[in-house]
């Protein structure tokens, strides 16, 4: 049997190799190393439809190292999921292999990780929602999630929250191959790091096994001893040859050399026609594959249909005996935003939106099944806990029926967990922290918005109004970086984020609203610490604050012809409103406040809409806790913007809103000075 195992995985070699030389561009040697595993796993270990590749409980294999999509492609090829002129294609305009990061779910690319350390936290994410899922309909719908990692992955600093937290829920679903070559892109391995990186994750609760990587008996047993594991997640450390049977032009050996990882093997010195030779091809018809590995194939996926079908009629069974559970799940599954009643939660008056947004948790955890909530040991102050609070129990090892990740002081690691979550389906998914540490998360969030998953982000403390925490928590240049993303489109041409600040309690609501029936695109809530006054109302505040949802709206208008229109979002709004009112009470000046929750959203209404809320002839005011940046695209250059374009300082908030000018009477002032009155 191996015989042809080893031709199907020299086979592999030859498609990633000759892609990469094709399309001068891209890393044929990792995935010439890792072709036995992959090969393995497919043909013999990974359950999934050929049919149905988007099959809710197949198993997952995520790729952190995109740069060795070459390998992915070739045995997805193999599958009879991509066609050899694909593989042609590879990193051509227009192509279905474009190389990383991806989704492609009907095609079996579950993800493939751009930034290293990424893509295998998202795995850990996918193994996190199955647990979670069987915790509620049963072991009928288990599943394995396989990730694949490399040496550049292992020292990613991500991995070391990604370990700490699969091995403390004692994730036994999770299998991870680590591809030890002991090559990076320029350099060998032991210059860099002399860890032991069995050691490390034995020491985070993971079964660790060691194998020679390319020999295919040893990979068989490793993947079946960690398929029998119970407790723990396990990391199978598997000895490769970077660029495994590649050869120069007289036979020398090019294999386990920094040249052959990152470029075509003829720039690295080597010969692509005698290697394919040597692994037993046609250079003449490098884009093939061999007869006999077509046959195995043939009969590895009827293999799969078997399972498949068996697994199929244990969930008819299931569901047959269990109609009501049944229908929860394929709601589940679905996607689809539960009805809730947002104009029903009761808000205290004049309350911080981060106080606001738990008030909507609580709400989210009593009537919201299939969530799961994380932050990064800031519950109690960015105010997730609002979901505890309202029955949402922690996930812990061997109990997986709560709701809520602790996931310690790892930002990036949460985000990236959540976009895995996210991708395997089934759950609603939301993370926070502090919107300073939004920093640490952008590479998370940006790929939130490329692969399009509708993570919801929530970040408190939105201001220099942090105050005694002092600069390094005080957010200035945040929300102009956020801005920017939603000004981003995505390939689908919408824009890439919603970033919504709301300016009191009733907006916040709304803003939860948008954020659970947006499930096409990440959210991000930006959440104030402090108190705000709610906006004043003429009738219902929830009514009014529905508006939001067109990303900006006329608060108060004391005239049909307003000498100037001030703008702001989040905290400074109710600063705008204070400050019209002295406008109106001191000089007649007459105003229109506006506040703008999205000035993305914004721009998606009609021309007529926005003339309406941001007049173009009429002069502006802006007024935002951050970079002036912020509202340049709303007030333009006939106005002035009143932002912070400086560090913040230690000192109470209520000081810092004097120091810094953020006070009706302050902004009062302006105006006049402005409009010259």
């Amino acid at each position: 049997m191996n015989k042809t195992i080893n031709r199907a995985a020299d086979n592999i070699r030859i498609l990633a190799a000759s892609m990469v030389e094709k399309a001068k561009s891209g890393h044929p040697g990792g995935a010439m190393g890792g072709a036995d595993f992959i090969n393995v796993l497919y043909s013999e270990f990974l359950n999934f439809d050929p049919d149905d590749m988007t099959w809710a409980n197949r198993d997952r294999f995520f790729l952190d190292p995109g740069h060795m999509s070459p390998m992915l492609y070739s045995v997805l090829c193999l599958t009879g999921n991509y066609s050899l002129e694909d593989l042609q294609n590879f990193r051509q305009w227009g192509s279905i292999t474009p190389g990383h990061p991806e989704v492609d779910k009907a095609r079996g690319v579950e993800n493939t990780s751009g930034p290293l350390g990424q893509g295998h936290v998202m795995a850990i994410g996918a193994a996190i929602a199955e647990r979670f899922l069987v915790a509620r309909f049963g072991e009928w719908m288990s599943h394995k999630t396989y990730a694949f990692i490399s040496d550049g992955g292992i020292q990613e600093e991500i991995s070391q929250g990604a370990g700490r937290i699969a091995g403390t829920l004692g994730l036994a679903n999770l299998i991870m191959f680590y591809d030890a070559n002991n090559i990076q892109l320029s350099t060998k391995v032991e210059e860099v790091t002399a860890e032991n990186t069995a050691e490390k994750y034995e020491a985070w609760g993971w079964n660790v096994i060691t194998i020679n990587g390319n020999d295919a008996d040893q990979i068989r047993e490793a993947l079946t001893a960690a398929g029998a594991e119970k407790q723990r997640p396990t990391l199978i450390i598997g000895k490769t040859l970077m660029g495994k049977g590649a050869v120069g032009a007289n036979g020398e050996d090019f294999s386990n050399k920094v040249s052959t990882h990152g470029q075509p093997l003829t720039g690295a010195g080597a010969s692509i026609d005698k290697t394919i030779e040597n692994l037993g091809g046609n250079p003449q018809n490098p884009f093939a594959i061999f007869p006999d590995v077509q046959e195995f194939y043939a009969k590895v996926l009827e293999e799969k249909r078997t399972y498949a079908r068996k697994k199929k009629a244990e969930q008819a069974a299931w569901e047959k005996a269990n109609p009501e559970q049944a229908i929860r799940y394929h709601k589940y599954m679905s996607g689809e935003t539960p009805a809730i009643d947002y104009k029903a939660i009761a808000h205290k008056a004049n309350i911080a939106t981060r106080a606001a947004s738990a008030d909507v948790l609580v709400e989210l955890a009593k009537q919201v099944d299939n969530m799961i909530v994380s932050s990064a040991d800031l519950s109690n102050s960015d105010k997730t806990d609002g979901f505890i609070k309202g029955g949402a129990r922690n996930l812990v090892k061997g109990d997986f029926s709560g709701k809520f990740l602790q996931a310690g002081v790892c930002e990036l690691t949460m985000a990236a967990l959540c976009n895995g979550i996210a991708l395997h389906g089934g759950i609603h998914v939301a993370c926070g922290t502090f919107f300073v540490f939004s920093d640490y998360m952008k590479p998370a969030f940006r790929l939130s918005a490329l692969m399009e998953v509708p993570v919801k982000y929530i970040w408190s403390h939105d201001a220099f109004r942090v105050g005694e925490d002092g600069p390094t928590h005080q957010p200035i240049e945040h929300e102009a970086q956020l801005r920017l993303m939603e000004k981003l489109q995505n390939h689908h041409g919408k824009m890439s984020m919603l970033a919504l600040r709301p300016a009191d309690a009733a907006e916040t609501s709304v803003a939860w609203k948008m954020a659970m029936e947006n499930t096409h695109t990440p959210t991000a809530l930006v959440l104030s610490r402090q108190n705000i006054n709610d906006l004043p109302s003429d009738r219902d505040r929830y009514e009014e604050a529905l508006q939001a949802e067109k990303g900006a709206y006329i608060v108060v208008k004391n005239s049909d012809d307003p000498d100037v229109i001030l703008i702001a979002s989040g905290s400074e709004v109710a600063t705008l409103v204070e400050a019209a009112h002295l406008l109106q009470e001191r000089k007649g000046i007459r105003s229109q406040v506006v506040s703008a929750i999205s000035e993305g959203l914004f721009r998606t209404q009609s021309a007529a809409y926005q003339e309406k809320v941001i007049p173009a002839a009429k002069p502006k005011f802006g007024l935002t806790a951050g970079l002036s940046v912020t509202l340049e695209g709303l007030v333009g250059c006939n106005g002035k913007i009143h932002g912070v374009n400086h560090f913040g300082y230690s000192a109470p908030a209520k000081v810092l809103d004097e120091k810094f000018g953020f006070t009706g009477e302050f902004v009062y002032n302006e105006i006049c000075e402005m409009l010259g009155k």
